[in-house]
C-alpha cells in the first residue's frame, strides 16, 4: 500500500518537479544575463567617460543614458510595459533602444550629437505609448493606462535629461574648441 502511495505521488509530482527545475534555470540565465548586461553597461561608462574626463556633464550624461537603457531593458523583459510581458507590443520599445544604440554610434559619442540622438530617443518613447494608446494595445493589463503612461513619463523623464546633460557637456566643449583654432 505504501509503495503504490509513493509511486503515484512520484507519477504525479515528476512533470512539477521538472517544471520547476526549467524554472528555475530560466531565472538563474536570466540572471547571468542581466548581469552580463549590467557589467557591459560599467564596461561602456568607463570607456565612454574616460574620452571626455574632465567634463561631469559628458560622464553624468552617458550614465543616466545608460541606467535608462539597461532599467527599459530589464522592465521591458521582466513584467512588459504594454501588458504583460509576453504581449508583442512591448516589442517596439526594442526601436527605442536601437534609436540610442544606433544614434550614439552615429554620432560617434559625441556631446552634440548625443544630445539629438537622446531627444529622437525620447520621442520614440513617447510614440510608443500613443500607439499602444490609440491602438488599445495591452488593455487587458491590470492598471492599463496607468501603467503604460507612469513608465513613459519615467523613461522620457530619463532620456531627456541625459539628453540636457549632453547639450550642457557640448556647451562646455565648444570655448575649449575654439581656443585651440586661435592658438
Amino acid at each position: 500500500q505504501q509503495v503504490r502511495i509513493l509511486i503515484s505521488a512520484q507519477k504525479r509530482d515528476g512533470p512539477t518537479h521538472m517544471y520547476t527545475t526549467k524554472r528555475q534555470m530560466n531565472i538563474v540565465f536570466e540572471f547571468l544575463l542581466l548581469g552580463a548586461i549590467a557589467a557591459g553597461c560599467v564596461v561602456v561608462f568607463k570607456v565612454l567617460s574616460a574620452r571626455i574626463p574632465h567634463n561631469k556633464a559628458y560622464k553624468y550624461g552617458v550614465g543616466l543614458a545608460l541606467v535608462a537603457g539597461f532599467l527599459l531593458f530589464w522592465v521591458n523583459a521582466a513584467v512588459g510595459i504594454i501588458g504583460s510581458e509576453n504581449n508583442d507590443a512591448n516589442m517596439m520599445y526594442g526601436g527605442v533602444l536601437a534609436i540610442a544604440f544606433f544614434g550614439s554610434i552615429l554620432a560617434r559619442f559625441r556631446p552634440r550629437g548625443m544630445t539629438i540622438t537622446l531627444f529622437a530617443t525620447a520621442l520614440a518613447q513617447v510614440l510608443v505609448a500613443v500607439i499602444a494608446l490609440t491602438a488599445g494595445l495591452g488593455v487587458s493589463g491590470p492598471i492599463w493606462p496607468r501603467d503604460v503612461l507612469v513608465l513613459t513619463a519615467f523613461f522620457a523623464a530619463l532620456w531627456v535629461g541625459s539628453a540636457l546633460l549632453f547639450r550642457k557637456a557640448a556647451a562646455l566643449e565648444q570655448p575649449s574648441a575654439d581656443a585651440g583654432k586661435y592658438s
